[in-house]
């Protein structure tokens, strides 16, 4: 187990520096752009086998404990260490990672997008890997800020390079944003470590900032805060999020959407709440206050975008939901509660699974339509997907109907505990604020069915066809000509519908997505005595 969670971060590494090779060894192909993309198939599938291992022995009674620990040292004047280690909190995330990259090398095997050469493409979605994997399996602070910046560079490439229109704008908007906020959380992060002595997030969790000043702390929580919050994305500081998920490729949206913001939430639970908790509980309000107004700003976004004769994209309304989606967890988060943590941590995993799902599928339906304009997709053209494309169109609504939170699917149990956190936040908080605040919530995931059934009328089922007839005015001195014999409209053609390799890529997540909300235990016993540890300062 010591060495299966290495394997798992670095492997990945190993297997992009392989990967920009003149030949990827031990594989062939028709070609060298098909063999390198079978080596992404095959080192993410090695992955997502270990990290499937390293959940089946996983201490599933002790899911508290830090499991499959690395403690080497690696600066000794600093006190920095490689150190590893996973829990209950932790080990969801790294198996999601691992699956959501495989299902993104096989899509790339099928769909390879549009760009320069196939090896770069590949090297740079298994960096993106490593680092996102570390950073859900690194125990240093300095660490867990090398792993959290890792994965910018790929990210940013894959924007701009292999990305659609407007991507040049859009991924420097990416790294600007995202950069700017890591230099303010670096500093946080180095206030925290020389003032405690230590860089150890297991110790300074221990530690519960007995050894930080009140002062130290809200500076602390302030400036970590700020940076984690850029990749969440927290409203006011999500404006990047729309024009990066627009302009990346089908794999780039799924992997930002289903990963990369998990590491600003990830980062509240495992640095901020338990290293700061003074300075967290002051801060906590205010989290809950943008966390609900993004709830609400982003379901009001996506609606504006649906409604007929908008100029809406679908692409970028699935990009403004995730600002709700992840408003939730941020409310979970700010309850300071077992029953929000946990909340919190349910609806990242099930955001992973569904909104992968969606930008999979968007994709899909781009590669048909050549378009994701919402206009374009719906009926009024005949394009209607039910009609053309029936399997394409249930997965959509699928999609929908469990983003937004039907009981049974996983979207449900996140918000749901998240509002109950609100309802109860914890001690020291204001009662009748976290009430406001709930309500809110909830006004949030009705906007949130009113946006998504919008989008399955208009894309799944289409529009009513045809204007209504002209009546004449009292002045027209010229008499109507009379009606034309009605003509019943020509069928529109039929498209592709779900082939092989979709099918193989989505129905992962579509099982998950229904295993989750039907048997929600399987994640919050994980993740549950691991809160409750977090919470009460223990190792």
């Amino acid at each position: 187990m010591q060495y299966l969670l290495a394997a798992v971060v670095v492997l990945p590494l190993l297997g992009a520096a392989a990967a920009l090779l003149p030949a990827p060894p031990g594989l062939r192909g028709r070609n060298p752009e098909q063999a390198v993309l079978r080596h992404g198939v095959t080192v993410s599938g090695v992955v997502l086998l270990l990290a499937i291992a390293l959940a089946a022995g996983f201490d599933h009674d002790h899911p508290a404990r830090m499991q499959a620990t690395t403690d080497i040292s690696w600066i000794p004047a600093l006190d920095v260490r490689i150190h590893l280690g996973i829990d209950g909190i932790s080990l969801p995330l790294v198996v999601l990672t691992a699956l959501l990259t495989f299902l993104c090398a096989l899509y790339s095997y099928f769909r390879m997008p549009e760009g320069p050469s196939a090896k770069g493409f590949v090297a740079l979605v298994l960096v993106l890997e490593s680092g996102t994997l570390a950073t859900f399996a690194v125990l240093d602070l300095l660490l867990f800020f090398l792993a959290f910046e890792m994965v910018l560079i790929p990210m940013y490439f894959l924007i701009a390079r292999w990305g659609g229109a407007g991507r040049a704008a859009s991924a420097w908007k990416f790294i600007l944003f995202t950069l700017l906020g890591s230099v303010v959380m670096l500093l946080g992060l180095l206030v925290v470590g020389l003032q405690s002595g230590t860089f150890d997030i297991v110790a300074l969790a221990t530690d519960n900032g007995s050894s930080l000043s009140h002062t130290t702390q809200l500076i602390a929580v302030l400036a970590i805060g700020i940076g984690l919050a850029v990749k969440t994305p927290m409203w006011p500081l999500h404006s990047w999020l729309p024009d990066a998920h627009t302009a990346a490729p089908t794999v780039g949206s799924v992997l930002l959407a289903g990963v990369l913001l998990k590491m600003g939430t990830y980062g509240f639970v495992r640095i901020v709440l338990p290293i700061a908790p003074e300075g967290t509980r002051t801060f906590a309000p205010y989290l809950a206050a943008f966390a609900v107004v993004g709830i609400i700003y982003g379901s009001l976004a996506c609606l504006a975008l649906a409604r007929t004769g908008a100029k809406g994209d679908l692409k970028r309304l699935i990009a403004y939901s995730s600002v709700g989606h992840m408003g939730f967890v941020l409310l979970g988060i700010a309850t300071l509660t077992p029953t929000g943590l946990n909340g919190a941590l349910f609806a990242n995993i099930a955001h992973g699974l569904i909104t992968g799902l969606l930008f999979f599928l968007v994709g899909a339906v781009k590669e048909r339509y050549g378009s994701t304009d919402l206009d374009t997709l719906s009926g009024r053209t005949g394009a209607a997907l039910y009609g053309r494309a029936p399997r394409l169109g249930g997965l959509l609504a699928f999609g929908a109907v469990a983003s937004l939170g039907l009981p049974g699917l996983a979207g449900f149990w996140g918000e749901m505990l998240a509002m109950f956190g609100a309802f109860e936040p914890a001690e020291g908080l204001s009662r009748p604020a976290y009430l406001t605040f709930m309500a809110l919530a909830g006004l949030g995931t009705l906007l949130t069915a009113a946006y998504l059934l919008v989008v399955v009328r208009r894309v799944c089922m289409g529009e009513r066809p045809g204007a209504e007839p002209d009546v004449p005015t009292e002045g027209d001195a010229t008499p109507p000509e009379p009606a034309a014999t009605p003509t019943a409209p020509a069928p529109a053609p039929a498209l592709a519908d779900v082939q092989g390799c979709e099918f193989a890529a989505w129905t992962p997540l579509v099982a998950l997505t229904v295993l989750a909300g039907l048997w929600p235990a399987a994640l919050l016993g994980l993740t549950d005595p691991a809160v409750q540890n977090l919470l009460g300062g223990g190792s």
